[in-house]
């Protein structure tokens, strides 16, 4: 579907889900308003998992929803026969061999066993002005926003190496997001899809990094602070695919 909606031109949103940051309340509302704004994915997983709310909260989603749960997760454990699917991150950015492959294959057997689609997916941490929880987690130097060059050379490295998504990553809660220069550089340069999230607050700059070349946004921390951006940034997406139509 990823792959389809890209080369039909057609922009997609995600919804990250952190379940240590979500109630039995707070998800049942964040499920509702992804309904109503007709949201693609349901991206779930965290760097940090300190209660026992993972595989309840991609139960829940499954109960409630049709749109699909991808796991994005944060260490080897988070995976779950429950979900479609899981982003098979490698942190190509960074130079710790444990997030470039030890994590993975800790988690091989685990996503064989679960029997899940598994998208190996390039994850680049870029600066978003502040430092994030993963790049704390995983001792990780994130790309400077203003260095577009080692972005694409990266991007194209992972690409090369059989990445089927590229993504870049701002942080949870991030200052900035990652610049438009930037995507666009990366887009130009690569034939996967493209991944953006991080620091997108508003309508205006989810159209803004959807014009640049994402093919999907990823929003998750400002939701849980208001919600209600949720459906402003929906629109503005779909608005971003009739400026392509």
């Amino acid at each position: 579907m990823i792959y389809q909606q890209m080369k039909a031109e057609k922009k997609q949103l995600a919804v990250l889900v952190d379940p240590d940051r979500q109630t039995v309340e707070s998800l049942s509302q964040l499920v509702d308003l992804a309904r109503n704004a007709r949201i693609d994915f349901f991206f779930v997983g965290g760097s940090l998992l300190l209660e026992d709310r993972f595989e309840k909260t991609i139960t829940y989603i499954k109960e409630h929803s049709k749109t699909p749960v991808i796991i994005f997760p944060g260490n080897s454990y988070q995976v779950s026969a429950k979900a479609d699917a899981i982003l098979f991150l490698s942190l190509i950015s960074g130079r710790n061999p444990e997030y470039l492959i030890g994590q993975q294959v800790i988690a091989a057997p685990l996503i064989k066993e679960a029997k899940i689609e598994t998208i190996p997916t390039g994850y680049l941490l870029i600066d978003g002005g502040r430092i994030s929880t993963t790049s704390y987690i995983t001792q990780t130097v994130p790309i400077p926003n203003d260095k577009p060059d080692i972005a694409v050379a990266t991007s194209l490295a992972g690409e090369m190496l059989g990445m089927k998504l590229i993504y870049l990553e701002a942080g949870s809660g991030a200052e900035k997001s990652v610049s438009t220069e930037m995507i666009t550089a990366v887009k130009k340069n690569i034939s996967v899809p493209l991944i953006v999230g991080g620091g997108i607050r508003t309508g205006e700059q989810a159209e803004e990094i959807c014009n640049a070349g994402a093919d999907i946004i990823v929003v998750g921390n400002i939701l849980e602070k208001k919600p209600e951006l949720l459906m402003e940034i929906s629109l503005a997406v779909h608005a971003a695919n009739k400026v392509t139509e």
